[in-house]
């Protein structure tokens, strides 16, 4: 047996009680039964509360409440997800004797701010700049801090007055607390989880019912940028009082072949009447277009089963169906992410009426993560992978799908075939964009546990919700076919605590086992060493920077700090059963266009002022050989991996820049770790990844670009990137030498280029032909502006998203490397500008500003479709002294 979660007997799942005989490596996708903006099927309907809600923001507590305050009636929303009874809570009576104006039914917020959720108060600024400020670097300089309230109106027509009907929250930052027509109903305070809460006891069925949610951001609460308020979906769902449970599904799937595999599902069936019910059970499987939602033919059906349901209990089913010549779901690098969906339909006994209908997207697959790597349908995959936070870039916090695809779309271009989710719960819809794009998924929720990184971090809340909301986290994920593994913490302090901190992984991954047994639990280590116990909690190894070593070469030797030698072998020695990988590799740092000299001669360097490295300008030099202290360029973390092919991957720190945590410099706005900068441009580190994982794409990619007034004469070294074995430089036709790639290089340098106005041309061979070819030369004088889009037709729902670039050009149409002049968006017709960006960390230009210097010839626009309007946008850049800009996007 490799590991303890590849269980062959017989597992009791704690808190549902599903039976699962025999499990393999899984799974299936998630439910909801559409989750569109509005979805009615039989017995079900879900509406996604989106428009007219009001909202207001204080930097201070302005009702004079807080969650401790609260807290004892807000833990029983916990006692689902805790399975031993005797730690349930209990709510207190009576009610709190405190008098909230805000939640009142009667009070009026005519004056408030009406927004639409997802909604993120803090994305529009202003920044704070400068030192002692209320927000700093590390949480974006942004204004996340204080209390928000989000009041709307909820109609309850007649119609539903026998039904049950709940409110389910996404994601709320943080500390939410919920009231209905003055009524406190209860609350989840970490603000990454999904939360439902039971709205019909305090509904007023044929009139309008006032909804109330207060939320509460702490300084010092995270180490990257959060975000404020709704920032996920809201959605009311009205159910028969016999319903599918919150996440009542679950299909696992054994016996997995080309010709048949065994599915297992579970059902948790809730009765909320005050009589007993008898029912149905009947469930289908049926092919799924992903990116329509369409249904083909049915390929399965599960065995009708009978339960009976005393009043107010829950009772759960199980069974088992086989499904013929199953299209399996895989990686997109090399399979295809097929798609079903299972539709579970509740009847009457006595009339077989459907009460309830629910859908469960799901692929069939196995995952074997063996000690040789990641096996998927048997197929060794090389995770390919990158560490994503949770903002969008300029949009914030506020999720949104067409964000979440842009940014899937340029990484799978990249080669990338697996994400992390660093280091908190998804949006749902980001793990439905996984599934149907191919993507692995390393799905995680925690970044501390009892020990804090930050006074008012998660480490608060650990002792009384961690059960909660690791189980609740595991039940909404644990169908996605996408995930692989489980992630129950990240750099925590436990790793320096011995027994005590191995004594709290224990139990998490416990935790993990009864709640999903098919797949590993890991949490990423950047201390832990193959000789202690903290490792030995986890199924597989997951190192932090400890693969390819910290501190450990001449360039980081007088730095101060973990000092750790590459350990991916030590580690495989002491845990040869087990799946080696690096959850957060390299830490390169790098500005998007921004060359710096002179240029380290090392394959890897820490910045400073005096190597890759400007303080005042707050940039990095994009030679893509620097990194934050602890870290490592690319080149070094190759070096680190290739000689192991025990190693099953790595993921990269990180795919895209992110809001907050601007290593090196404080005082800048955003990371510099991105292989793709925050606008989502590429940077030059971008083409070194593609040379490596997409190896048969032919590419050379030339750094840095050749337009240097004032350099003529001086060293200006010339890289290039691509997965050619051999490749010679011109420089205005003169070769500056043919160079044959040696062991453990990953790119072709030319460090003593002298510069001359012209052409840099390189040809690069592989097998001794001809594999691709790039040029760069000496551009003119900025003349004019380029527009282009990344979609020319988007839906009028008032969600789509338009990415228009703007390239400053010379009279020759060529991108002017070094251009910053401030260019304006003008949007007119059936549209609107959301925020502008540029990629640069330092730039501290309110997002939704319309003016926006380019920043080394680029800068970017988000356009949205006004919700309900036809018709073109036109969208306008203009520039002093150069030819100004248009583009057209049409809506449907």
């Amino acid at each position: 047996m490799r590991a303890h979660f590849r269980l062959e007997s017989a597992i009791r799942f704690l808190g549902l009680g599903f039976l699962i005989l025999n499990h393999s490596p899984i799974v299936a996708a998630r439910v909801v039964g559409g989750r569109n903006s509005e979805t009615q099927t039989s017995g079900r309907q879900v509406i996604k509360l989106d428009s007219d809600w009001r909202f207001s923001h204080s930097f201070e507590n302005p009702d004079g409440i807080s969650y401790d305050q609260l807290k004892a009636y807000i833990l029983p929303g916990a006692n689902a997800f805790i399975a031993d009874p005797s730690g349930h809570h209990h709510r207190p009576s009576p009610e709190p004797n405190i008098t909230v104006q805000y939640a009142d039914n009667g009070f009026d917020d005519s004056n408030w701010e009406i927004v639409r959720v997802p909604h993120d108060w803090a994305i529009k600024g202003p920044f704070y700049v400068g030192s002692n400020v209320p927000v700093g670097g590390g949480m974006g300089r942004l204004p996340v801090q204080g209390v928000g309230w989000y009041r709307r109106k909820i109609a309850i027509e007649p119609a539903d007055i026998d039904k049950e009907i709940y409110l389910d929250i996404d994601g709320a930052m943080s500390y939410a607390i919920v009231w209905l027509n003055g009524k406190l109903l209860g609350g989840w305070p970490y603000g990454y989880n999904s939360f439902r809460l039971d709205l019909t006891p305090h509904l007023i069925r044929g009139k309008d019912n006032q909804l109330a949610i207060r939320l509460d951001n702490p300084t010092k609460s995270s180490r990257w940028y959060p975000g404020g308020g709704l920032y996920r979906n809201v959605w009311l769902t009205k159910v028969d009082k016999t319903h599918v449970g919150q996440s009542g599904t679950y299909i696992t799937t054994e016996d997995v072949s080309s010709s048949s595999a065994t599915l297992n599902l579970a059902v948790s069936v809730e009765n909320k009447a005050n009589i007993k019910r008898d029912i149905y059970i009947s469930t289908d499987v049926f092919q799924l277009n992903p990116e329509t939602g369409k249904r083909g033919s049915k390929v399965a059906s599960f065995p009708r089963a009978s339960v009976s349901l005393p009043p107010g209990q829950s009772v759960d089913s199980s069974s088992s169906t086989t499904a013929r010549n199953p299209q399996l779901w895989g990686v997109w690098t090399s399979q295809k992410p097929n798609m079903y969906v299972a539709i579970t339909k509740l009847h009457t006994s006595a009339s077989n009426h459907v009460i309830d209908t629910y859908e469960t997207r799901l692929g069939i697959r196995t995952f074997d993560p063996s000690p040789e790597g990641l096996l998927v349908n048997g197929e060794r995959v090389r995770i390919q992978g990158v560490n994503q936070h949770h903002d969008l870039g300029a949009l914030g916090a506020a999720f949104n799908v067409r964000a979440a695809e842009r940014q899937l779309e340029i990484l799978r271009d990249l080669g990338v075939n697996a994400v992390r989710t660093s280091h908190n719960p998804p949006a749902p819809e980001l793990l439905d964009l996984l599934d149907r794009k191919g993507f692995l998924v390393m799905d995680e929720i925690f970044d501390s546990w009892e020990i804090q990184k930050n006074p008012n971090d998660f480490h608060l809340i650990f002792p009384e919700w961690h059960e909660a909301d690791l189980r609740s986290f595991i039940r909404r994920d644990r169908n996605h076919p996408s995930i692989y593994s489980w992630s129950v913490g990240n750099e925590v302090g436990e790793q320096y605590t011995g027994a005590n901190g191995t004594a709290v992984a224990r139990r998490l991954v416990e935790i993990a086992h009864e709640t999903d047994p098919t797949r590993p639990v890991t949490a990423s280590l950047n201390y832990a060493k193959p000789n202690m116990t903290f490792p030995t909690a986890f199924d597989a190894i997951s190192l932090n920077y400890q693969g390819e070593g910290i501190r450990d070469t001449p360039p980081y030797s007088h730095l101060s700090g973990i000092k750790t030698s590459p350990l991916y072998s030590a580690f495989h020695s002491a845990f040869p059963d087990k799946l080696i990988e690096g959850s957060e590799t390299a830490s390169a740092l790098s500005s998007r266009g921004t060359y710096i000299f002179p240029v380290t001669s090392e394959i890897s360097a820490p910045i400073n002022d005096t190597s890759g490295g400007n303080s005042t300008s707050l940039q990095v030099s994009a030679y893509e050989l620097y990194s934050a202290d602890y870290g490592a360029s690319a080149d070094k973390t190759f070096v680190g991996q290739d000689p192991y092919s025990f190693v099953a991957g790595e993921f990269v720190w990180t795919g895209f820049d992110y809001l907050g945590e601007p290593t090196p410099y404080d005082s800048a706005r955003s990371s510099y770790s991105g292989i793709v900068d925050l606008a989502g441009f590429p940077k030059d580190r971008y083409y070194l990844y593609q040379a490596r994982w997409r190896p048969d794409l032919r590419t050379a990619h030339i750094l840095p670009h050749w337009t240097w007034p004032g350099r003529a004469g001086e060293v200006t070294p010339v890289h290039v990137f691509t997965s050619a074995d051999e490749a010679e430089l011109f420089l205005n036709g003169e070769s500056q030498g043919r160079l044959v790639r040696e062991q453990y290089s990953y790119r072709f340098r030319w460090d003593e280029v002298v510069y001359a106005p012209g052409e840099l041309r390189v040809v690069t061979y592989k097998n001794g032909e001809v594999w691709a070819k790039a040029t760069v030369e000496t551009v003119g004088e900025a003349a004019g502006l380029r527009l282009a889009a990344d979609q020319s037709l988007i839906r009028a729902d008032g969600e789509d998203l338009a990415y228009v670039t703007v390239e400053v050009v010379d009279s020759k149409g060529r991108v002017v490397p070094q251009a910053s002049d401030t260019i304006t968006f003008d949007v007119s017709g059936a549209g609107e500008l959301v925020a502008t960006d540029n990629g640069n960390p330092a730039d501290f230009t309110v997002f939704p500003s319309k003016q926006r210097k380019a920043y080394n010839g680029l800068a970017l626009a988000i356009v949205r479709a006004k919700a309900g309007e036809r018709g073109p946008i036109i969208i306008r850049a203009s520039a002093a002294k150069l030819e100004i800009a248009r583009i057209v996007i049409k809506t449907s």
